[in-house]
């Protein structure tokens, strides 16, 4: 599934894969933002406009999850 998302997706875009909702998204960017990117969701300007690089999305899975069985 991970393979298949885009490279940059919008915040709520993240967020559905996330499962998380649109608010807590914005939240964990701007966490991201203010702590210097020590926790939250990572994230990207491009232009005006925030875009969550599929990397960041991969990293949060796996230390979730941890990695993938062999």
């Amino acid at each position: 599934m991970i393979d298949d998302l885009p490279q940059f997706m919008t915040v709520e875009q993240a967020a559905t894969v996330l499962q998380l909702g649109r608010s807590k998204a914005y939240d964990l960017t701007v966490e991201w933002e203010r702590t210097e990117g020590r926790s939250g969701l990572p994230f990207a300007w491009i232009g005006c406009q925030k875009r969550v690089p599929r990397e960041a999305i991969e990293r949060i899975v796996r230390a979730v999850l941890g990695p993938d069985p062999e």
